[in-house]
């Protein structure tokens, strides 16, 4: 009895431990090794986004002679496009709440993670935010994103825009074929272009970090829902679009790649009667 009764204890052991060891390995998985890094560099792209982002803006509404509008959005693009090569081999360079859940969605990024992930983008556009408040106090709106029109148009033009972007990040991002080397270009481009557009209309936020950081810091929420409902509908939108797009041609790839001689063999093969 003694011996069943040790063996019974052996075997409940085993399994706790085995159960231990599955707990540990899931949580490793949804939280790797150095997690608090990759947050860590979200918390200092999204601040140096909008610290440039909002600052050049703020800068260019106090003198269009210090910073043109032009110069504000290609600095919009330039911060991109040189954070996603300092700390996109880190945490993937998201700065961007949308994007990380669009990322979520596709299954590009673990949902576990995307609620840190916001905390740090939301944390570094409000520090900025307030830094650039301390610097530039006669400024009142510190680069605060607003509709120019009616909220419908900045509405439309913040869901296209940001379809534009995330369209393009998905692409570079999670595609084998596309030329990784150049993501930085390509996605820091897409913002240029996208800030040069909806500038006039919407401010071209294309963030809901990039828009809720100043307008926390100057309490100014004109027209907020715009900012948060049309980023992340276009984010949506961009990367599904994407998805479907890389699904369609991965077919017809395989497809594609049957030779009629390989189809005819495989025809005989089938034909032939064990």
């Amino acid at each position: 009895m003694e011996g069943i009764d040790r063996s019974r204890s052996t075997c409940r052991l085993v399994t706790v431990t085995n159960e231990l060891q599955n707990r540990i390995t899931q949580k490793q998985s949804m939280y790797p090794p150095g997690f608090s890094r990759n947050v860590f560099a979200e918390v200092i792209g999204t601040f140096l986004l909008v610290f440039v982002g909002s600052g050049t803006a703020a800068m260019n509404a106090i003198d269009e002679n210090k910073v043109s509008k032009l110069g504000a959005s290609l600095a919009s693009g330039f911060i991109v496009t040189v954070m996603i090569y300092a700390i996109g081999h880190i945490s993937g360079a998201h700065m961007n709440p949308a994007v990380s859940l669009a990322f979520a969605t596709v299954s590009h990024f673990p949902w576990k993670q995307v609620p840190f992930y916001i905390a740090a983008q939301l944390t570094g556009a409000i520090s900025a935010s307030y830094t650039l408040r301390a610097l530039l106090e006669p400024s009142k709106q510190l680069g605060a994103t607003s509709p120019s029109g009616s909220n419908i148009q900045a509405l439309i033009i913040e869901i296209v825009t940001t379809f534009t972007m995330v369209f393009i990040s998905t692409a570079v991002a999670t595609d084998s074929k596309a030329t990784r080397e150049l993501a930085g270009v390509a996605v820091g481009s897409s913002v240029c272009i996208a800030s040069i557009v909806a500038g006039p209309i919407s401010g071209g936020s294309m963030n809901p970090a990039r828009t809720l950081g100043p307008a926390i810091a100057t309490s100014s929420y004109k027209g907020i829902w715009v900012y948060m409902v049309g980023p992340i509908t276009g984010a949506l939108l961009g990367a599904w679009s994407y998805v479907v797009i890389q699904e369609t041609n991965h077919k017809q790839d395989i497809s594609t790649s049957q030779s009629p001689l390989s189809i005819k063999l495989q025809n005989d093969m089938t034909g032939i009667e064990l």
